[in-house]
């Protein structure tokens, strides 16, 4: 259930942010978090291109879902000072365009991961 498996997520991840703690580069998070969900069951895809259709024709310009887990719920990951609003939107375009219908944003360079403040929920109501 994807209920579950976001559960999961958010567990993976404070243990992640907990053991490595803030200032490293995303690509290592990214590691991390996939080491740990695969340790957790779960099956975890990275950089999955998400392709985009104009006018009936699939256009290949680059966008990549940085985790797809158990093919249901994306992970974006940042290891910025601060949460830029257009992070948000990637996200749900992502959900949009892939049609998945469970997300989150993580900012791993943060002191903490606090719900609505380092970590984000997305839902795509398609």
């Amino acid at each position: 259930m994807v209920k579950d498996i976001g559960f999961d997520i958010i567990g993976a991840a404070m243990e992640v942010h907990r053991i490595l703690g803030p200032g490293l580069l995303e690509s290592a998070y990214k590691a991390a978090l996939t080491k740990e969900l695969v340790s957790r069951g779960h099956f975890v895809a990275t950089e999955v291109p998400i392709g985009i259709v104009y006018k009936g024709e699939k256009l290949d310009v680059g966008y990549r879902a940085d985790l797809i887990v158990n093919n249901e719920v994306i992970i974006e990951l940042k290891a910025v000072t601060e949460i830029n609003p257009v992070y948000h939107m990637q996200l749900l375009t992502y959900l949009k365009l892939s049609g998945k219908k469970l997300g989150f944003l993580f900012n791993f360079n943060t002191p903490s991961l606090v719900y609505n403040e380092s970590y984000f929920r997305k839902v795509n109501n398609f």
